[in-house]
């Protein structure tokens, strides 16, 4: 496309799940537009987002990084805390409300790049927890984009909770979601505490629904997700929004979505530039000696773990079940995450039994998972069902097991039981009750090929069709018709530019 250089700023929550996918999202953008990008966050971020794109090979110049003073300790925060990575609950809501400080920092850098280039940025692109961008962008002659990095129907769940806080009027444990049809009701069990206890006055509700509430009235929204694989979530969410909703998802490294067996071991690492735990090449080594569809991936992403109790019962059942499995472990809640793991945490000679056997892989702290999601041996995935980790899945045609433990993983997990079919869940959360052999019932179900297992494995593959078909023709390839969300990104910029000429026209 040759229009001339445009500029455009990005500003991602200081979270690893929401910087992933902004990133994903600036190189997309680029390689469908000669447009310069500068993503915006504070110094440490800025760190670990110089090291993941200096080790991806593709070509990036046109992604610059731009600091946003900030230090953690002027707002009670641990020394050299920018992400939500490792805060507990209670020193969390103090990250959220310290984000706001960035709004100074992100108006002198745009004002300095209208000084130097003569004009505004085309447009600003902000987490839907920055509402503050969209007065920004309006007092500088641009607009801001909403970006949400989770996928529609979790969106619509937890902006019309937020919004609304339904919850507070409900007479018993179940109620409605404004949006949301009457007959796929919540449970109280689907929020997190602090949701729960929300009443508008407290310190989650006057950071979220500002927020929240400021994104309602940016140009558009874009979710990182596909059109045909989310219609009820997009239904509801272009209903209470009013707004453009574009889907240019997956965002997932092309490498990724091609059809070979193993990936090459440099994608996971790229997409999150995260050392891994052990050798990714003894991780597939692993999965080659075992049968096809035969082995259970956990993990519960890169900030979660469980109880000390529910990784005890989780570790039996997984003996008991006799099922092969990957298991991606940290120590439990309540101790350092990054903290050395204790064999007490599990049952007596459980990982020596597992490794002779060639039964189990612990995999400490963090594993390659694209690699592992592709690998055919790969059966289903035990999740917290974050909304990377579904897209990373489902692309690749692996069923899922839920546990949703925080953010808007319940809703994403009702949606991948309810919509899709692809999923059944666990259990919920760190304080649940899990006994070994409901963990053991459950893989037995879904390891069943003639079963239900079958049947959620058939509707992910059907799922990884519709989500391999959105991208056909991003490689430049004229003569395939083009997926959903390449033209939906053609969309996205022919709006931006048709806006810029409207704003000229104004100033």
């Amino acid at each position: 496309m040759g229009f001339e250089k445009e500029h455009i700023v990005m500003l991602p929550f200081m979270a690893q799940g929401h910087i992933i996918p902004f990133l994903a999202l600036a190189m997309h953008i680029q390689q469908s537009t000669n447009f310069s990008i500068t993503i915006a966050t504070t110094p440490l971020n800025i760190k670990s987002l110089q090291s993941t794109i200096s080790s991806a090979s593709s070509n990036h110049n046109n992604i610059h990084l731009a600091e946003l003073p900030f230090c953690s300790s002027d707002h009670d925060l641990p020394p050299n805390t920018e992400t939500t990575e490792n805060l507990p609950l209670t020193k969390m809501i103090k990250l959220f409300a310290a984000s706001l400080i960035l709004e100074p920092p992100a108006r002198s850098l745009i004002t300095d790049i209208i000084k130097r280039e003569g004009r505004p940025p085309l447009c600003l692109i902000s987490d839907v927890f920055f509402g503050w961008a969209t007065d920004l962008a309006n007092s500088l002659g641009t607009v801001n984009v909403s970006f949400t990095t989770s996928g529609a129907y979790g969106t619509a769940a937890y902006t019309s909770i937020w919004l609304n806080l339904p919850h507070r009027s409900a007479s018993c444990e179940y109620f409605t979601v404004p949006g949301f049809p009457e007959h796929g009701r919540f449970h109280i069990s689907q929020l997190n505490p602090f949701v729960r206890a929300a009443d508008g006055t407290d310190s989650w509700s006057k950071f979220f629904q500002p927020q929240i509430s400021g994104s309602t009235k940016s140009f558009g929204w874009l979710c990182n997700t596909v059109e045909e694989i989310e219609p009820l979530g997009l239904d509801i969410l272009r209903d209470n929004l009013k707004l453009p909703v574009w889907c240019i998802g997956p965002l997932i490294p092309n490498d990724a979505l091609k059809n070979s067996s193993t990936l090459d071991l440099k994608v996971s690492r790229q997409r999150t530039g995260k050392e891994m735990g052990f050798s990714a090449e003894k991780c597939l080594e692993w999965l080659d000696s075992q049968g096809s569809n035969s082995v259970i991936y956990i993990s519960f992403g890169s900030q979660n773990t469980i109880s000390a109790t529910q990784m005890m019962e989780l570790a039996v059942g997984l003996e008991e079940s006799g099922k092969p499995f990957i298991w991606v472990i940290r120590p439990p809640v309540g101790f350092d995450l990054k903290g050395e793991f204790k064999a007490e945490w599990l049952p007596n000679g459980f990982e020596e039994r597992m490794s002779k056997r060639k039964r189990g892989l612990l995999v400490h702290n963090w594993a390659p998972q694209l690699e592992i999601l592709s690998h055919k041996s790969t059966g289903f995935f035990v999740s917290h069902c974050g909304w990377n980790s579904v897209m990373e899945s489902l692309s690749h045609g692996v069923p899922i097991v839920g546990w949703p433990l925080a953010g808007e993983q319940a809703y994403n997990s009702k949606m991948l039981v309810e919509e899709m079919g692809v999923s059944v869940e666990l259990t919920r959360g760190v304080q649940s009750n899990i006994g070994w052999k409901e963990v053991k019932e459950v893989i037995d179900l879904v390891m069943d090929k003639s079963g239900k297992g079958g049947e959620m494995r058939k509707n992910a593959g059907e799922i990884k069709k519709k989500i391999r078909g959105s991208i056909r023709g991003n490689d430049g390839d004229q003569g395939k018709e083009k997926g959903s969300s390449v033209k939906a990104m053609e969309d996205f910029v022919a709006a931006l530019l048709s806006k810029k000429q409207d704003l000229a026209k104004i100033n």
